[in-house]
């Protein structure tokens, strides 16, 4: 990289840009280069300079640029001229007529605003750079004002500085012609720096990180994001819903692990009542808060649990039949729960009973009494069976 103090043939600082002959160059590089310019206070680049950086391009003050007038050589042999009488005049010299701006709206911007397209600063910024390297006629301020759908308010032209007006021979008795500085032909402000250089980026103050949009935006070089119109601003607020939904529900989920798993079932011992308040056979009034059937024979009473000892379906009472019948697999049971048909492998188990302090009966069926096949019965076993 070249020193801060190296300076180009046109006069010009380089700064930290390589030196000629150099390749087109992005716009973080350009944004650096102007962020190092700010701090060290050399002059910053103008838009034909990063036009031409960015287009790998001489600027226009380099050597071989195009924006340097040499001033035409004087021979020292030459004769000098005497001076003429002041009743002659002297020789007309023709002066370059100067560069008027173009005012007005071209019949190419008024096609494009017939269109309707939507266009922004970015896209205005990026259409005079294009412009400018192309060599095409860049928009003056009606046209970009056209583009963007604003109003447009002409500002005055601005009135000669004193130097400018000294340096102008302003009247014929000069002696000699006037000479002209060599200095290019400035024209009107453009309107691609206008828009690339205003907004809330561009007030960054210090060194930008090179490759952000602050550092771009510091070098003077159009950045382009989303405007912050109402439908941009709902999509955030949507995403954000979103986000917040999920880590909601995470949280939650993560909050639910450290719960205990507590599966609440029926207590195993209850009440039901006294021994008369039961008549002969089957009463089925406790099937569905309990799972059992009280059945009263002429000597006793028991509890049968209702589970079949097949698969463990709940059998049902056939009063018109005096059986239990197994509504899974057809096995049969009779008033007493002993099998006689189907699957079922013995009969269904009896649970403890036995008489609680006031006179009621309590059961438990937390304690079941069997009848294995092939051996002893347990139905004559004490809690088994309550004598009538």
């Amino acid at each position: 990289m070249a020193d801060e103090s190296t300076k180009a043939s046109g006069g010009g600082i380089l700064g930290h840009l390589p030196p000629l002959p150099r390749a087109a160059l992005n716009n973080s590089v350009i944004g650096m280069e102007q962020a190092y310019r700010q701090r060290k206070g050399l002059p910053l680049l103008t838009d034909a300079d990063i036009a031409a950086l960015k287009a790998g391009e001489p600027m226009p003050w380099e050597a071989g640029g195009s924006g340097v007038i040499e001033a035409p050589a004087v021979s020292p042999t030459a004769q000098p001229v005497s001076a003429a009488p002041v009743s002659q005049a002297p020789p007309a010299t023709t002066a370059a007529p100067p560069v008027a701006a173009r005012t007005g709206i071209s019949d190419e911007v008024a096609k494009l605003v017939a269109e309707g397209r939507k266009w922004s600063r970015s896209t205005v910024a990026a259409e005079q750079a294009r412009r400018g390297r192309k060599g095409l006629t860049p928009f003056n301020d009606e046209e970009i004002t056209a583009l963007l759908g604003e109003p447009y308010t002409s500002t005055p032209a601005a009135a000669p500085t004193p130097a400018a007006a000294a340096a102008t021979p302003t009247s014929p008795s000069s002696a000699g012609p006037a000479v002209r500085p060599a200095a290019p032909v400035q024209a009107a402000a453009s309107a691609a720096a206008s828009v690339s250089r205003t907004g809330e980026a561009t007030r960054y103050v210090g060194t930008p990180a090179v490759g952000t949009s602050k550092a771009a935006a510091a070098g003077g070089v159009a950045t382009v994001g989303p405007e912050n119109s109402e439908v941009n601003q709902q999509r955030r607020r949507l995403v954000w819903c979103a986000v917040s939904a999920f880590l909601m529900a995470w949280f939650l989920a993560f909050f639910r692990f450290f719960l205990p798993r507590t599966l609440f079932e029926p207590a195993t011992s209850f009440k039901i009542g006294y021994p008369a308040d039961y008549g002969l056979g089957v009463d089925t009034k406790w099937q569905q808060k309990f799972r059992i059937w009280v059945d009263r024979t002429p000597d006793r009473l028991f509890v049968i649990y209702a589970r079949c000892t097949h698969l463990g379906c709940t059998p049902d009472w056939k009063p018109s039949e005096n059986k239990f019948k197994c509504p899974c697999h057809g096995s049969g049971y009779d008033s007493e729960g002993i099998n006689f048909e189907g699957p079922a492998p013995r009969p269904m188990d009896r649970a403890h009973v036995e008489f609680a302090p006031d006179g009621q009966i309590l059961v438990d069926v937390s304690k079941l009494y069997q009848w294995p096949k092939g051996q002893p019965s347990q139905f004559n076993e004490d809690g088994s069976f309550l004598p009538a």
